[in-house]
């Protein structure tokens, strides 16, 4: 299954500020999501640091805009290797990095899980002389020695999703990640229009207290503000750990607590699977289900619409191709190239049943959870799951 899972410079001020208190979220977000609350004081204040900008796909360059001519070697460190999210994004990775001629090596360490494995394929990418590194760092601060390091010694080091902690610019080179509270704006948006502005909605968020899920709510309440009529049953994310078998658990139960429930919205698409049985199983009408892209999802809508005239579903991509970026940017330092890339990136809705222009995506061929908003063409893709 999927992982569980700023700003412009040159823009003005009031914008930079805005920037710096996202990314201050998003730091935080990822943090959370790769340690548990402890009781550490892991603060959004000691997150804050100024890194590129924020802003949209359509911004993005292509690989050969950032090759230059130096002969490199590049390297991904994964956290964690061993999902079909993780794999996907190597592929991403090793697809972007063959687009420069002078790559001469594309190197990938699985750390599977053990943040001091990951940590000694860090240092053994250094002692090795390679140029350019991304890094998954799922373990969070404990990375961040091991990443400190590697920047001082000269090495274009990119940390993407999950923040190291730290300060991107002064402790490594970037931090590439999604803009997780529009995300949240985004899926309350089609949520209010698809019930015209009236319904009791539920907001099915990850494990409890992280702060991916607090930022996205963040963005679905600035929305529903807007909208007196809508109640956010809860007023917090319903906690499911990311979980498809937890998810149907959860769903199950508060469709026994509330017997109105209008709307979705989910933080993990793949998790979201669940939460679709229970109604099922409830025999309860399917509602309206806004989430991020993956194969299963779109395939039981498919499955289920025309039993359920009021099914519809959204989706923001699963971004596993913002490895592309990282590459991106580490490359562009290592060969002294200039990359005008935002560092935070506002995802598009990739699916919506109610628009005839981006309709759900199944393929039964694939894995449940195949994303369709990876930037692999098809016959890659496949040749992930055929391994």
């Amino acid at each position: 299954m999927m992982d569980r899972m700023a700003r412009d410079r040159s823009s003005e001020r009031g914008g930079a500020e805005q920037g710096l208190r996202i990314w201050s979220l998003l730091a935080s977000a990822a943090l959370a999501l790769v340690l548990p609350p402890t009781g550490a004081a892991w603060s959004q204040d000691k997150m804050m640091a100024t890194v590129g900008r924020i802003g949209n796909v359509d911004e993005l360059v292509t690989m050969d805009k950032v090759c230059g001519a130096k002969p490199i070697r590049v390297a991904l460190v994964d956290g964690f290797g061993g999902n079909s999210w993780r794999r996907i994004t190597r592929a991403e990775y090793e697809d972007e990095a063959k687009k420069c001629p002078n790559i001469k090596e594309v190197l990938y360490a699985d750390g599977q899980n053990n943040p001091q494995k990951t940590i000694s394929d860090i240092q053994s990418f250094v002692a090795q002389g390679v140029e350019a590194i991304v890094v998954f760092p799922d373990a969070g601060p404990a990375m961040l020695p091991a990443i400190r390091a590697a920047h001082k010694a000269g090495v274009a080091i990119v940390a993407y999703t999950a923040s190291p902690g730290g300060k991107p610019g002064v402790d490594y080179l970037d931090f590439i990640a999604p803009n997780t509270p529009s995300d949240g704006s985004t899926w309350a948006k089609w949520v209010a229009k698809s019930l015209n502005g009236q319904g009791k909605v539920v907001f099915l968020g990850g494990t409890p207290g992280n702060l991916q899920s607090q930022a996205e709510l963040e963005g679905v309440k600035k929305v529903f503000a807007d909208y007196p009529k809508i109640e956010l049953l809860g007023g917090r994310p319903v906690d499911t750990n990311w979980d498809p078998a937890e998810t149907q658990k959860v769903v199950a139960g508060l469709l026994t607590r509330y017997p109105e429930i209008d709307a979705i919205i989910s933080d993990y698409g793949g998790g979201s699977v669940g939460g679709i049985r229970a109604f099922i199983n409830a025999k309860h009408p399917l509602v309206p289900w806004a989430a991020n892209d993956a194969n299963e999802f779109a395939c039981l809508w498919q499955e289920n619409k025309a039993a359920n005239p009021n099914y519809q579903m959204m989706t923001v991509s699963s971004r596993t191709w913002l490895v592309r970026v990282a590459l991106r940017k580490a490359v562009a330092k290592a060969e002294g190239v200039e990359d005008p890339e935002p560092s935070i990136v506002n995802q598009p809705i990739v699916e919506d049943s109610t628009d005839p222009k981006l309709p759900p995506k199944c393929d039964s061929s694939l894995p449940p959870d195949a994303i369709f908003s990876s930037q692999l063409p098809p016959d890659k893709l496949k040749a992930v799951f055929a391994q």
